[in-house]
């Protein structure tokens, strides 16, 4: 605590922003839950406050890591994150919601490997293309298809889960920290256009579930199917649009008291905003995401270490398309996804990712000028 500690150089607006996000988050999951949870009506949140503990503890051991230590063991987090989505596909795993995807602990609570894979993943590219080709400021080739390589294990091993909403989060780390790692421009066109192909090699082929087709049918056009596919945007749209300006207000959302929105406490959870806090209470909830995207950036640009500045501005893009991708799906403009709304949903893992991520943040600003 003395006047050198690194507790005095954090970055206190990332903080507040975030633990307000929390407790917003807090409160939306206890309302989302009360009515139903077991030992209802503080049964869930209970455990919502715990995985935060948890968390922030995370948090705070990952905000005092070395950045030099962090790139020296970025390769053994990688492989560790790959253990764990190893054994999702094994009999370890359990599928929930259609996706296989979790590793049941008992008691209750359960794993899910591929939320701890974006931190790692982070890591691990930003560990290959910290160090430039001589001479110059992009990254060398053996290292560009190393990080490929590491990225494709990562995504395929999401895939056979299935999880699309993840493999996509994916994508774009790794999409985003090329470029940050000065990728040539015709590089990025080629990349661009291998995903696109592939996507559409997915389409064609059949490869997706018949669930993620109907998602897709539903986004185009949610009226074909109010009841079926669509009924999942069509209930987000009346329960946003009910709260007009200023809301129901807490705990009086007719849509989420009666649980017309499924995963009203995870993915949904922003029609809970909607709902009962309005447009106005929407607006302060992206507002502060944007505080968040915003002090990342800003730390990004005062780093001095290429591999602190990759870590930052992988974790950005992973908060900003996550955020995207969320909000967008409960407001009509993208389809519906599995991704949850960072530092605002319920969540164990996805939580424990988040709240590492916000150390790794922290960690490189503490240092940002330290080498």
């Amino acid at each position: 605590m003395g006047a050198q500690s690194a507790v005095w150089r954090v970055d206190g607006v990332l903080l507040v922003a975030v633990m307000a996000l929390s407790v917003i988050g807090t409160l939306l999951v206890w309302s989302s839950t009360r009515t139903w949870a077991a030992g209802a009506p503080t049964g869930m949140v209970k455990k919502h406050v715990l995985n935060l503990v948890i968390g922030w503890v995370l948090c705070g051991i990952a905000a005092l890591a070395d950045q030099r230590t962090l790139r020296i063991y970025a390769p053994a987090v990688y492989g560790v994150s790959l253990l764990g989505l190893l054994a999702v596909i094994t009999p370890l795993g359990s599928t929930i919601n259609g996706s296989h995807s979790w590793i049941l602990l008992g008691g209750g609570f359960a794993v899910q490997p591929s939320e701890l894979a974006k931190p790692a993943l982070i890591l691990m590219l930003s560990a290959l293309l910290a160090e430039p080709a001589p001479g110059t400021d992009r990254p060398r080739p053996l290292d560009l298809l190393l990080a490929m390589t590491a990225a494709a294990i990562a995504m395929g091993l999401v895939m056979l889960q299935p999880d699309f909403g993840t493999t996509m989060v994916l994508v774009v780390i790794t999409a985003s920290s090329m470029i940050f790692a000065g990728l040539r421009k015709r590089y990025i066109v080629g990349l661009g256009a291998l995903a696109l192909a592939g996507a559409a090699a997915v389409w064609l082929f059949g490869l997706l579930k018949p669930y993620q087709v109907a998602r897709f049918t539903a986004f185009i056009d949610p009226a074909n199917d109010p009841r079926g596919a669509g009924y999942n945007s069509t209930q987000a749209l009346i329960a946003i649009g009910s709260g007009e300006l200023f809301g129901k207000g807490l705990f009086h959302g007719g849509q989420t008291t009666g649980r017309f929105v499924p995963e009203q406490h995870t993915d949904f959870i922003f029609t809970v905003v909607g709902e009962e806090f309005g447009f106005l209470g929407s607006i302060t909830v992206v507002a502060l995401l944007g505080v968040v995207l915003l002090r990342g950036l800003r730390i990004a640009r005062q780093c001095d270490d290429r591999f602190g500045a990759l870590v930052v501005g992988g974790i950005v893009c992973w908060f900003a398309f996550q955020t995207f991708i969320n909000v967008g799906m409960t407001i009509g403009i993208m389809p519906i996804t599995g991704v949850p709304l960072p530092f605002v949903s319920y969540g164990g893992t996805a939580t424990f990712a988040n709240m590492i991520a916000l150390g790794l943040l922290q960690a490189v600003h503490i240092r940002e000028r330290a080498f």
